[in-house]
């Protein structure tokens, strides 16, 4: 058997190593699967999760290079290593809280990377804590060394990771004579990369705030100050506004309302100049009459029993359209938006012109 040149210390650190194997298998199974449940539970969005045993060559070399500094096999903390990898600063920070509530850590000998750099140096940041799987969480009467194994856990952003891979890609390390020209490009780009993690955290948290405003906006009534977009309409799509105008609706032959998607009608409203949700509301209250009219002159001689949720909308919009003058071709451009572009759709334009030319709010204007 390969002994790597060790020498008696070393080569009895390495046969440990092989006959602890198994052991490190089950660590490696049962840290990432209580990883992946509290990460799951918690709802934080990560980008990756490893977790790998340190190969026998890595460790022989590692050996070979330090190992009078080791009584035992558990002094080497990174034999087995888990890695979890986020888009945000923040969220390294919660899913190290995370692993404090279930893990024992060395707090001695782990190191937050991120914290060692002076105000004006930048390069590897990472969140390294040594930890133990504590007998409260998991314990095997077969295997009891588990608990007294330590194990390497790194947390970081995956932008902390690039700068990471960049490293050990060109094999920069800042301790030795490189020339001063690589350090600043170097530190430039580590720079850049904080910077950058530091505004996606920031746009992201400012891109909550709004939305908590334009929530709290919509729930209070004050539709003049949202801004109609994409998060402000679904809040407002929580509401139900169009569920009177459905109800009213779905009377003329007492049919059931049933479950659509509206979200398609946001590019419809914004193409009929609606910017605000107050532009929404009186959409509605101009036109709600002639919206029912229109159902009624549709609906009044059938038997229909089910109709989608989206009936009140698109009355209303095809009402504002054809007040506006957008006639055929506005209905073209709705049904466009709203079914996908397709021949059938210049049909239903020109039988909707139709059945509205009979109405009152056609011949008024």
């Amino acid at each position: 058997m390969d002994n790597y040149g060790l020498d008696i210390h070393g080569q009895m650190l390495l046969e440990e190593y092989r006959s602890t194997l198994p052991t490190f298998e089950l660590l490696k199974q049962i840290v990432t699967q209580k990883l992946g449940e509290l990460i799951c539970q918690s709802g934080v969005e990560v980008n990756s999760m490893e977790a790998r045993i340190k190969a026998e060559d890595s460790l022989a070399g590692k050996l070979h290079r330090k190992g009078h500094k080791y009584n035992s096999l558990n002094d080497i903390t990174d034999i087995f290593g888990a890695r979890i990898i986020t888009f945000y600063n923040e969220d390294v920070d919660r899913i190290a809280s995370m692993a404090e509530t279930i893990f024992d850590i060395d707090w001695p000998n782990s190191v937050d990377k991120r914290k060692q750099h002076e105000f004006n140096s930048f390069g590897y940041n990472s969140l390294h804590y040594i930890c133990k799987i504590p007998k409260t969480l998991y314990q095997n009467s077969q295997h009891p060394e588990l608990n007294s194994i330590y194990f390497e856990l790194q947390m970081r952003t995956a932008l902390q990771h690039v700068w990471s891979a960049i490293q050990h890609d060109i094999g920069y390390k800042t301790d030795i004579e490189t020339p001063m020209e690589y350090h600043r490009s170097l530190s430039r780009l580590a720079g850049l990369l904080e910077l950058a993690d530091n505004e996606f955290s920031r746009i992201r948290n400012s891109i909550s705030d709004y939305r908590r405003r334009a929530q709290s906006l919509v729930q209070s009534g004050k539709l003049d100050e949202v801004q109609l977009d994409g998060d402000t309409f679904q809040s407002y799509l929580s509401l139900r506004p169009f569920d009177k105008l459905n109800q009213k609706i779905a009377s003329i032959t007492r049919a059931e309302i049933h479950e659509a998607n509206l979200r398609p009608y946001l590019s419809v409203l914004k193409l009929l100049g609606m910017n605000t949700l107050a532009d929404v509301e009186k959409l509605q209250k101009d036109n709600f009459d002639d919206a029912y009219q229109l159902a009624l002159y549709q609906l009044g001689s059938t038997d229909i029993d089910i109709l989608a949720e989206n009936v009140g909308i698109q009355n209303l919009c095809i009402v504002y359209i054809l007040k506006s003058g957008g006639g055929k071709i506005g209905l073209m451009r709705l049904f466009n938006q709203v079914n996908g572009t397709m021949p059938q759709n210049e049909i239903l334009a020109s039988m909707v012109m139709e059945q509205a030319s009979r109405l009152s709010f056609m011949n008024t204007r």
